[in-house]
């Protein structure tokens, strides 16, 4: 193969991070039997197949995922080479794709994201949220935010929090018609809002300590979810107690609404990080918001 078929690569790669050739058409402006197409040529010129189809689902082969993870950043820095060439001395041009999970959308992404917009409006900022880990050199990002033990070791880590605590939480409510917990074995016998965690499919074990002792507290109850919001709703309805990042309820606690139970085995953990591989330094909207991330979201937590 004589020449490097960018149409091509750039649908595929929009289709591996979209899992979907309608979203990948979508992205591109162009029908999705182009975005097919593109992707068969590819797929004929290699010799190989990078997606397993059905009809409800795209998947990446084996071979579909080294192709990510080689060509994936070269072609990114190749679209922001290009499209820097036509800014003007001084002015920072590109794309930026972030993985966030909920819980750090208000302490990162929203101190953040409007003052980096105005400091530079020619910077194309996509912020994807989900829960479950992401690997974002396969998936096509740029950068992620995640919890440090979260986080592969060969990656490149700036923090942009203070630590904080997780704690056990419930409404005044509840905690009159049920009591109030005072070691972690008394959760189990809680109505207690589980939280089923999206990367593995499994409900979450709440995690204590104190001192030296550590204790996983497969937690059970009438409802369980995947979003903190809809935890934090319940139990401030007194509906159960909760896990949750002490900054998140810090207006709840303030004004009563829910109250810390078993505050002597609350963890404490490093804070939010951005994470990047360390080749994607030369990445020069990646070095902007890197400075205005630490410049603001260290002081949100």
């Amino acid at each position: 193969m004589n020449t490097v078929p960018f149409p091509q690569l750039q649908a595929f790669l929009s289709v591996a991070r979209h899992r979907s050739f309608s979203g990948a058409a979508n992205e591109l402006s162009v029908s999705r039997s182009a975005v097919s197409q593109a992707v068969k040529q590819l797929e004929e010129q290699l010799r190989v197949v990078l997606f397993t189809r059905t009809t409800r689902s795209v998947a990446l082969t084996d071979a579909g995922r080294r192709l990510v993870e080689e060509a994936g950043p070269g072609l990114r820095q190749l679209e922001a080479a290009l499209t820097t060439a036509s800014a003007q001395p001084g002015e920072a041009v590109g794309r930026l794709r972030l993985s966030t999970p909920q819980m750090a959308v208000p302490f990162v992404i929203t101190p953040v994201l409007p003052a980096f917009r105005e400091r530079h409006p020619r910077v194309e900022v996509e912020v994807v949220v989900e829960d479950r880990f992401v690997d974002i050199v396969a998936e096509g990002y740029d950068a992620g935010v995640r919890l440090t033990e979260a986080i592969e070791r060969d990656m490149v880590q700036v923090r942009l929090t203070e630590a904080f605590r997780f704690v056990v939480v419930g409404a005044p409510s509840y905690l009159e018609r049920h009591g109030t917990p005072q070691k972690p074995e008394d959760l189990l016998r809680h109505e207690c809002i589980a939280y089923r965690s999206q990367t593995s499919g499994t409900i979450y074990a709440w995690e204590l300590e104190r001192g030296r002792r550590n204790w996983r507290v497969p937690v059970r109850g009438g409802v369980v979810t995947n979003d903190g919001h809809v935890m934090l709703s319940l139990a401030e309805a007194g509906a159960g107690l909760t896990y949750a990042f002490e900054p998140q309820v810090q207006e709840q606690l303030r004004t009563g609404r829910l109250k810390v139970v078993l505050e002597a085995y609350a963890p404490t953990v490093p804070g939010l990080f951005l994470y990047f591989p360390s080749r994607a330094r030369r990445s020069g909207p990646l070095r902007l918001f890197v400075e205005a991330a630490r410049e603001l979201s260290i002081k949100a937590v």
